[in-house]
């Protein structure tokens, strides 16, 4: 199978780069992607950049490029449940816009971009494999809604404007509904996991930098084991 990894920062990339040996680079979009091979499946892993119009480029550049079989992305996010908390995982089961609001220009819900899905979706053959290999090795993870905006969430102000929005949303950031968009246009399975880092509070700022690391490592463990253990 052809896998890509994309994650959005570079300290997020550092346990794949520590512990895979690259092949080859290329440039897709604005980022090099490392190409190595993890039991037989080749892997490119790259980083999205921050931001939607980034995240949306740079993986759309390298589906155009190559036959991407699956797509995993991980990443950090900020909690937007109090019962989600900093270290805890999210399998991602939709994604939605939290800045796009176009209710009043048809019949459209909040976090519709028009011609698209309300939500997208992230149901394929292959997540349902993922989610078995968690649950066969007692992986504790959280299942739901992950909303996505260009904006780093650092106000209980702000967090509760968007959870009045979306009260089923567990956390939040800033690439994910744009991959699954491009995902579901290349009609390629897209499996996204999020690992908090922050409570998206006005204490974000000071502790993001301390967590992000970390729960980088955390995802990208996860899915590098997956990724050694499957047939």
């Amino acid at each position: 199978m052809k896998i890509a990894i994309i994650v959005p920062m570079d300290v997020e990339a550092e346990y794949y780069k520590n512990n895979f040996h690259s092949d080859k680079k290329e440039m897709f979009g604005s980022t090099v992607f490392e190409h190595f091979s993890i039991n037989n499946n080749d892997v490119y892993l790259g980083l999205s950049g921050i931001g939607k119009v980034q995240a949306a480029m740079n993986l759309a550049s390298l589906l155009t490029a190559v036959k991407i079989d699956c797509i995993f992305m991980t990443g950090s996010a900020g909690s937007m449940d109090k019962d989600v908390h900093k270290e805890d995982v999210i399998l991602v089961d939709e994604f939605a816009y939290h800045d796009a609001h176009n209710a009043n220009a048809g019949d459209y819900v909040e976090g519709q971009i028009p011609g698209q899905p309300a939500r997208f979706k992230l149901e394929s053959a292959q997540r349902n494999d993922f989610i078995k290999y968690l649950n066969e090795n007692s992986i504790d993870y959280r299942r739901g809604l992950v909303v996505t905006g260009d904006s780093f969430i650092s106000s209980e102000e702000t967090k509760k404007q968007i959870k009045a929005n979306f009260p089923d949303a567990l956390g939040v950031e800033m690439e994910g509904a744009a991959f699954a968009q491009v995902a579901y246009q290349f009609n390629v399975p897209l499996i996204a996991m999020r690992a908090i880092s922050d409570n998206a509070d006005d204490d974000s700022g000071e502790v993001f930098d301390v967590f992000v690391k970390r729960v980088g490592a955390k995802a990208a463990k996860l899915i590098s084991n997956y990724l050694e253990k499957m047939n």
